[in-house]
């Protein structure tokens, strides 16, 4: 075989085209499929550009190169040198970029041969994702995930490429850093230099991208890298791409402004979809109220109905209680309910049970009204009720009777639920909204502490503030709605596009004084502060200007951009739901005098 630079592709296997007939071009890629067609020998090449087909005459051809092409198999590596012609008419291939030309070898070398691959290098493969993330390299070859891998790319080029435009400096931050183990569980790295001290992997680069802020650096932008020991699912993984930027002298409806220009560039030159600008903006009490859920999917209807001022007075004690003891009545709509069976009502039941209420009641109405509540009610509330929640004939309406939160978010379950199973998402649509004015704070009766809803550095509203020390005086239980401290709100909002979370992001806090009080709040006192937190507050102290920020999840939007399932089929390399990967069968055990350079021993509780 001659030297490979002699061998060297002129063409990619996808390039080939009408006006290039008669021209004779050098082809490598691997053999995507071979068949031996009235003693002429075809081949479909291919590459990540497209694949081409190579016919080979045995009347013509060099005797050994064609023992090398009758001996090709799948996935074998060749080059072929050939004359590009356009194909016999009637034998013209719609499906390929390619199919108006085929190559008429005059040369074939194998480059690399390949053990039978474990499963078929197909757009559609059968293969069980374990298999296919154990060959993980193969699964790669197959069109689907080349094609999302380079939509990934191309996303991340555009999101640069707007970011420098609006005037943003892509800074790094490390990866070594100290731990914060404030949210996830780090993932913790040991130093050899320093015995018996330990490094984190970045969780997110929250800390580090608001001192940047401090340092002048006014709009800050980076790709980073995040890692969290956490448990998986299929829209997480133990690392994973944000989108993070950070903008000086700002507030959040700046961020905003930045952020939907950057998404709709996205769509429109990716998916060629125009997103309506600026996004729908609700605040996060209403989106509990609408739809039970903080990241509501809004292409399609069924929103929550409140019943409570209908029952307040009623003799069905179930809900007349609920809502004297402060909690509330409501109810979605089912279109074609009417006609479930007794069977289906109970699977509901149980489902709603595992979404947390202590029941499910409802109201059929077809040609007659079948609800075993009924006989408590009363035609006129049932009728009140039907007509408060526009219930059509052959619709059923559902009604869960709870605490506030956990009706709304049992019946935001329940929505989803029929959305999926009633298929009334139109997957054609794109709705992106802003999810705005999180509580700043929230109890965990479990622990009897309060904890940040979403972030330590969140600032509160400002007409909030004084909250903050009413919280230190009042006699109000903390598990009681009406604690000051609960009623104050952050500046703080999330990104969602089609019911997922893409993003999350707020004002920080620039005052090293309100830091603090924050801190004191969710139990971390000044001490602890200055050990965690303490070149963070040391730096708000030289002059911190107000900020605000945010971080996308970019293998979660370009999930949504693929119209893929999980986002394990837009990264290249990912892990498992037991966070290994079955590829390179990481994590794995170190080697002893690699411990011991360490100054580290294992040890295995068999127990747990």
């Amino acid at each position: 075989m001659p030297p490979f630079g002699e061998l060297k592709r002129t063409h990619t296997c996808g390039e080939l085209r009408a006006e290039h007939d008669g021209q004779t071009i050098r082809l490598n890629g691997w053999v995507q499929a071979y068949r031996n067609l009235g003693g002429l020998l075809f081949l479909d090449l291919r590459d990540r550009y497209g694949v081409t087909q190579v016919m080979i005459d045995p009347q013509t051809f060099d005797p050994q190169m064609l023992t090398d092409a009758e001996r090709a198999r799948s996935e074998w590596v060749v080059a072929v040198i050939g004359t590009v012609r356009r194909r016999p008419e009637g034998t013209h291939n719609e499906r390929l970029a390619t199919g108006d030309v085929e190559v008429v070898a005059q040369e074939f070398h194998v480059l690399s041969e390949a053990k039978t691959p474990p499963f078929e290098i197909e757009d559609r493969c059968k293969a069980n994702e374990a298999l296919r993330l154990e060959y993980r390299y193969l699964d790669l070859r197959r069109r689907p995930l080349q094609e999302a891998i380079r939509l990934r790319h191309e996303t991340t080029m555009l999101v640069r490429n707007h970011l420098h435009d609006a005037g943003f400096y892509e800074i790094e931050t490390p990866l070594l850093m100290r731990s914060t183990p404030e949210g996830a569980r780090d993932y913790v790295v040991p130093s050899r230099v320093n015995r018996g001290k330990f490094y984190a992997l970045p969780q997110s680069p929250q800390l580090l991208k608001q001192i940047l802020m401090v340092s002048g650096f006014d709009r800050y932008f980076q790709l980073a890298r995040c890692l969290r020991d956490e448990d998986l699912r299929a829209d997480r993984q133990p690392e994973h791409t944000q989108i993070d930027l950070e903008m000086s002298f700002a507030t959040p409806e700046d961020v905003w402004t930045v952020i939907e220009g950057m998404i709709a560039r996205i769509f429109r030159e990716l998916l060629d979809v125009e997103l309506p600008v600026p996004f729908l903006r609700l605040d996060y009490a209403e989106a509990m109220n609408r739809y039970g859920i903080d990241k509501p999917d809004r292409r399609f209807g069924m929103e929550i109905v409140d019943l409570s001022d209908l029952v307040t007075n009623c003799e069905f004690a179930v809900f007349a209680d609920t809502v004297g003891g402060g909690g509330v009545v409501k109810g979605i709509v089912v279109p074609g309910a009417a006609s479930y069976s007794r069977k289906q009502i109970d699977e509901l039941t149980t489902l709603s049970k595992d979404f947390g209420a202590r029941g499910l009641a409802y109201i059929l109405r077809g040609e007659t009204i079948k609800s075993p509540i009924a006989k408590f009610l009363g035609d006129d509330l049932v009728r009140q009720f039907l007509d408060r929640a526009a219930v059509p004939e052959g619709a059923g309406l559902f009604i869960v009777a709870d605490k506030s939160w956990n009706c709304e978010s049992t019946l935001g379950q329940l929505r989803l639920h029929f959305g999926r199973e009633l298929s009334l998402i139109d997957t054609n649509r794109h709705e992106c909204l802003w999810v705005t004015s999180f509580p700043l704070l929230d109890y965990d009766g479990e622990s009897g502490t309060w904890q940040a809803m979403h972030n330590i550095v969140s600032h509160p509203y400002y007409e909030d503030l004084s909250l903050l020390d009413d919280g230190q005086s009042t006699d109000i239980p903390p598990t009681d709605a009406n604690h000051p401290w609960r009623q104050i709100r952050a500046l703080q909002y999330d990104l969602v596009i089609n019911g997922s979370e893409i993003g999350s992001g707020g004002q920080r806090i620039n005052r090293r004084e309100l830091q603090e009080k924050v801190l004191a709040i969710l139990g971390i006192g000044s001490d602890r502060a200055d050990r965690m937190f303490g070149f963070l507050l040391r730096a708000l102290e030289y002059g911190a200007p107000p900020h605000a920020g945010i971080a996308l999840g970019l293998d979660r939007l370009v999930t949504i951009l693929a119209g893929a399932e999980s986002i394990r089929d837009v990264i290249a390399f990912p892990k498992t739901a037991q966070a290994t990967s079955l590829m390179d069968n990481a994590p794995s055990e170190l080697e002893s005098n690699q411990l011991d350079e360490l100054g580290l021993r294992v040890t295995i509780d068999e127990s747990s």
